[in-house]
């Protein structure tokens, strides 16, 4: 009797108060959705367009598809860290499978699917019969499947071919095919949990394995085939991401195995199992695009974008605790009838209220006028290179003297993220786009929605292929690694034997760079290559992979470093060897290589000038904004720097 009057009370007392109050309790996730909609609908008047919520929808895509696969898992009390290199992987076998082996594309595409289905079942048996905890079993597997993909692929983007890359294409001219392939997937999610024997055997391990074991569950078989299901919807996600990109990137996704697992406890599931849904992964899937795209568009500095995102995806899941200790009802995982009937209901009042409220919102940006000010966005591969970082100061000291709006992201080397920046800008208000390409194939099919937008866009540093760019702002990559290996060679006197340490595997500055240097010893037989690492670009990755170099070849001459961070890396590693016994040539010209010049630790660093890059594209950009003539292109000279010449030089 206690437990029925306590049931009737808000409903009694509150009213439509008192129940809409009960609706966004029992909806934690659907209210953060709707308040972050609300929010940036009247922060920026960009935001609530036709556009600019498709660009939404499929920047959502490739996340919610894996987290489709991923809610499987953690329903059953299960983790997966493997989807996003699973993903790559399966793209990487698409693309290398129909391209360099010639196989059938059909053929390709179910090549890439078992793929996927393969590495959920390695994991599934490593889990059920190898014992091994679900997260020791899919780190491993996030390792073997990075690693065959950047095998497969040499480390260099494979293009995808063109009947599968219409999956990353628009039907009708509107409808993106991200977007419906992730409501197909999130169906069918919804139907294995809620209408399977597979979906209730899920629960029922999650909310007790030995309780599930003793009822006649074949609890290990069921794990093999959820960590498939998991693997199978990694293989689509990676499939649609490739397409979209034009290519499939041996690096893509890198840590949205952790966005995924984000979506699918803001939307409810619980990491201890037993509870999830299609739907609430859905959304927080769509919380995690909103975010991102929102913050684009509000010009937030890339930087402070992951904090905010890391405190809305605590509060999203506090929220969702608290709510729970109220006393919140949520559904019954495969309720139906009346339960479901009431779900659907409380979905639809939620669209009537965001729509509602975003009209209203939306009237504060009505007859407002244009700023004056012309808006630019740059787009740069990374901020977490100094380089890159020059290349923005250049930037943002150039528009503040030509009176220009500069918004500007940092895409994390990621091609995917990257993508997304961009149409985020081409939905702006932005007069150009500057654009440092992750890599030059991936960045076509942005820039070519610019293209279509009448957006100018802008290269700087590396090119756009497949799409059209007012300016390529840039200085020659092969050329430097030419100079780079004549400046070693001549200081070692024509003989020896060097290493090599490489940048980010598939990335176009590192293969520029190494082949650049790899032409130009040529003209140097003496010279012998005893070792090449990748070093990611990375100052501490430079010093571990120099250190292990070191004890393999101990007498080694000289290192070449395809830019200064990892060359001051291999300093460190060399220790009182450094400029001494060893030679030592980075590239880029960085504040801290010139630096290490002036020391002679670094003998030479084929320098750049980073910043005036940033300054002649800015300039290039407000050019083409204003209708007059641009260059198609712009070379800013690159100069090998010595201690000799290095107190005259301005990067």
């Amino acid at each position: 009797m206690a437990t029925d009057t306590l049931k009737s009370t808000p409903g009694a007392q509150g009213g439509a108060a008192g129940g809409l109050r009960r609706l966004l309790l029992d909806n934690g996730a659907l209210t953060a959705l709707i308040v972050l909609v609300i929010a940036m609908s009247a922060l920026s008047g960009d935001f609530l367009t036709a556009d600019n919520l498709l660009n939404v929808g499929v920047q959502a895509a490739v996340t919610a598809i894996l987290a489709f696969g991923v809610t499987f898992v953690i329903v059953s009390a299960g983790i997966d860290l493997s989807v996003g290199s699973v993903a790559a992987l399966s793209a990487t076998v698409l693309a290398w499978s129909a391209t360099e082996a010639g196989i059938p594309v059909v053929l390709a595409v179910l090549l890439a699917v078992a793929t996927g289905i393969v590495c959920g079942l390695v994991n599934g048996f490593l889990v059920s019969y190898g014992k091994l905890p679900p997260f020791i079993a899919t780190l491993a597997m996030l390792s073997v499947a990075r690693g065959l993909s950047l095998v497969i692929s040499q480390g260099s983007p494979i293009a995808f071919p063109d009947s599968v890359s219409h999956l990353g294409d628009t039907l009708g001219g509107w409808l993106p095919v991200p977007v419906l392939v992730m409501v197909v997937m999130g169906l069918l999610t919804a139907f294995v949990l809620g209408r399977t024997y597979i979906g209730r055997s899920m629960y029922a391990i999650g909310g007790n394995e030995e309780a599930a074991r003793l009822s006649g569950l074949r609890v290990k078989k069921q794990k093999l085939a959820i960590y498939a299901f998991s693997g199978l919807f990694a293989a689509a996600a990676g499939i649609v991401l490739a397409s979209r990109l034009a290519s499939a990137q041996p690096q893509a996704a890198q840590g949205y195995e952790l966005d995924a697992i984000a979506a699918v406890v803001i939307g409810g599931a619980s990491l201890a199992g037993g509870t999830g849904k299609a739907s609430g992964t859905l959304i927080g899937a769509l919380i995690l695009a909103v975010l991102r795209n929102g913050l684009n568009l509000l010009s937030v500095s890339a930087f402070w974008q992951q904090v905010v995102i890391g405190v809305v995806i605590a509060l999203a899941v506090l929220f969702d605790t608290v709510r729970r200790k109220a006393g919140a009802t949520a559904p019954a995982a495969g309720a139906s009838g009346g339960g479901k009937g009431k779900q659907a209901l409380t979905y639809v009042i939620a669209a009537v209220v965001a729509v509602a409220v975003v009209g209203a919102t939306s009237l504060l940006h009505n007859g407002s006028s244009a700023a004056d000010r012309p808006k630019i966005g740059l787009s740069l591969s990374t901020l977490n290179n100094p380089f890159f970082v020059q290349i923005r100061d250049g930037a943002e000291e150039e528009a503040k003297k030509l009176g220009v709006d500069l918004t500007v992201t940092d895409a994390q080397n990621d091609a995917s993220q990257q993508a997304n920046q961009l149409q985020n800008f081409t939905s702006g208000s932005l007069s150009a786009v500057v654009v440092n390409p992750v890599d030059s194939d991936a960045a076509g099919p942005s820039v070519r929605g610019a293209n279509q937008a009448g957006i100018p866009v802008i290269a700087v540093d590396r090119g756009v292929n497949e799409a059209d760019t007012s300016a390529l702002v840039a200085s020659d990559n092969v050329e430097g690694g030419a100079l780079g290996a004549k400046a070693l060679a001549e200081k070692l006197g024509g003989k020896g034997t060097i290493v090599i340490l490489q940048g980010q595997a598939g990335t176009s500055a590192s293969r520029e760079r190494g082949a650049g240097f790899a032409e130009g010893l040529k003209d140097y037989p003496g010279i012998k290559v005893v070792a090449k690492q990748p070093a990611d670009f990375d100052r501490t990755k430079g010093l571990d992979v120099m250190t292990n170099l070191l004890q393999a070849h101990p007498d080694i001459d000289g290192v070449f470093a395809e830019n200064d961070e990892m060359a001051l890396g291999a300093i460190k590693a060399l220790g009182s060897k450094a400029g001494k016994s060893v030679q030592v040539v980075g590239f880029d010209g960085t504040p801290d290589g010139l630096k290490a010049v002036r020391a002679g630790t670094l003998y030479a660093s084929v320098a750049q000038q980073p910043s005036e890059l940033g300054r002649i594209a800015v300039r290039n950009a407000l050019r083409a904004v204003e209708g007059e003539k641009v260059e198609k292109m712009v070379k800013v000279p690159v100069k090998v720097v010595t201690k000799e010449n290095v107190a005259g030089f301005e990067g």
